[in-house]
């Protein structure tokens, strides 16, 4: 178990914590939620010790180890794989280190032999004879078989990283386990073997993570972050999200019913209470507005913003055809003989393993890059916006300000209608005046929507909509995409986006070796006995 009592913390002038006190029992998994810049990281860094608060204490048992997943990925280049994992386990790693230089001494005295005999009984305690073959299984589980075991971090990708990484937090089933985002950078294989690791782990686990259909999967509960404060609810995020809703409902309409109440009680009183013969009815009706309940509603420092992407012009039949599409890039094939056909109606989701494949496809398609070969024939009806996975090009202008940043991409120059899609995307008041340049990826995401919410494109074009997103941003980007009539073609490591959004799979792995009209989780049952 993991607790806090009054753990306060100020940045700045800025209060990201007040007097929380939260516990985290044993067999549960918590996600951490809370709008960007609610403070999710800065508490795992609390919790962790890595972080002092300005007031009060995290407290965890004596003898309780806690493994944290590190976010330094360049902290163990000159460590091997192995030996990485195995530092999950501080206390073991330091005495096997201890007890090889002890029995390298040339001079061995008894002193050492006493000292080696100490050393033995605390690592059979510690498991440290099954350490490698645990470690083992875990990078197995990740997709790192025995090849990987000795080569140096430094030499791998940072995929491969994250996982060794990964299965360092998980060794030895620590008492308590931190988790920040541990989806990133994981292939669709990884994650599902963490959520069954998870779903069987039966210690505590907190875990940040941006991924919804994850945190159904893997959490018993959720911990909100909201004002300075942290509540736990039973529930992964789905149930958390829809209580959550529900009880907002419930009570703004018991506060509009209250409201109508008082209004006919107070005109009641108004008319009758000079009227001697109604002045006990009046008296009676005053006691049942002072009675009258208000339920007071809880605010939040979140914030929602709306995405509604609307056609201009129908879209024909035709819409795309690729055929014998190649591209080279610094002497890597990435695209070889890519042919697939796009029609009206379909919503297309495009995955495989390598990302830069697809980003290198949607940016052939847009226009932004040409192929080395191949053709590419548009219907004559499409019209096309594309959001980039790297839109750093688009904010490098000498635009001022958000609106005139706008104002180049609408036809409607007018500061009122530029402000309103600003503001749908939360760019209200004086953040519509903010410098283009100086926006956080979250931000840029956001204008990047409403440049393509003011285009009427019937075509969208859309790679990795969820990076830099807050859970609540998601969810208005996945219903976006849910209500558009026109045609899509994404990538998103969003397994809940894809599987509610997409109604075809396109497979890319250099060339297409996946092209059919399905559900995400349809043609994740189909390519189980491929891969």
């Amino acid at each position: 178990m993991i607790s806090t009592s009054n753990i306060s913390l100020r940045f700045g002038g800025k209060k990201l914590f007040d007097e929380v006190n939260v516990k985290f029992t044993p067999g549960n998994c918590y996600g951490l939620i809370g709008a960007n810049g609610a403070g999710k990281s800065t508490f795992l860094k609390i919790l962790s010790r890595e972080l002092e608060p300005n007031t009060g204490e995290v407290i965890i048992p004596p003898k309780a180890r806690l493994s944290v997943l590190k976010q330094d990925h360049f902290a163990y280049d000159e460590f091997t794989v192995m030996n990485t994992v195995l530092m999950g386990n501080s206390r073991l790693y330091k005495i096997m280190k201890e007890k090889e230089e002890l029995y390298n001494k040339p001079d061995f005295s008894d002193a050492d032999g006493e000292r080696a005999s100490e050393l033995e009984a605390e690592f059979g305690e510690l498991n440290g004879w099954e350490a490698e073959s645990d470690a083992g299984v875990l990078l197995a589980g990740l997709n790192l078989d025995d090849s990987y075991h000795q080569r140096l971090m430094k030499d791998l990708n940072g995929g491969e990283k994250v996982k060794v990484l990964l299965a360092q937090a998980l060794l030895g089933k620590p008492d308590i386990l931190l988790l920040d985002e541990p989806t990133n950078h994981l292939d669709i294989y990884a994650i599902a073997w963490l959520e069954n690791f998870l779903l069987n782990f039966e210690n505590t686990v907190i875990v940040i993570s941006h991924d919804r259909h994850f945190l159904n999967k893997v959490c018993t509960h959720m911990a909100d972050i909201d004002y300075g404060k942290i509540t736990t609810y039973t529930g992964n995020y789905d149930f958390w999200r829809e209580a959550s809703e529900l009880k907002q409902r419930l009570m703004a309409d018991q506060n509009k019913k209250s409201a109508e109440k008082a209004e006919e009680l107070k005109a009641f009183i108004a008319r009758f209470s000079a009227n001697a013969s109604k002045s006990s009815q009046a008296s009676s009706r005053s006691k049942q507005l002072e009675k009258l309940e208000f339920h007071e509603l809880p605010a939040s420092s979140r914030k929602v913003p709306y995405i509604g992407f609307e056609m201009k012009r129908e879209l024909g039949n035709d819409v795309l055809t690729v055929e014998n599409l190649n591209y080279t890039l610094e002497g890597q094939q990435l695209l070889k003989n890519v042919s697939f056909r796009i029609n009206k109606g379909e919503k297309v989701a495009f995955v495989g393993r390598n990302d830069l494949t697809k980003t290198i496809l949607f940016d052939i398609l847009s226009g932004e890059r040409k192929a080395d070969s191949g053709t590419i024939t548009w219907g004559i009806t499409t019209t096309m916006s594309y959001f980039p996975n790297d839109n750093a090009k688009y904010f490098q202008g000498d635009e001022d300000t958000l609106v005139n940043w706008l104002r180049q991409y609408s036809s409607d120059k007018d500061e009122t209608f530029l402000r309103g899609y600003l503001g749908k995307m939360l760019f209200g008041g004086n953040d519509a005046l903010k410098k283009p340049n100086v926006l956080s990826g979250g931000e840029k995401a956001r204008c990047m929507f409403s440049k393509m919410m003011l285009s009427g494109a019937n075509v969208l074009i859309i790679d990795g909509p969820t990076n830099h997103l807050d859970l609540e941003s998601i969810t208005a980007v996945n219903e976006g995409m849910e209500r558009y009539k026109g045609t899509i073609l994404f990538t998103s490591h969003d397994h809940q986006l894809v599987q509610t959004v997409a109604n075809k799979i396109i497979e890319i792995d250099e060339t297409v070796i996946f092209d059919d009209k399905t559900t995400y989780d349809e043609y994740l049952e189909k390519r189980k006995s491929i891969h």
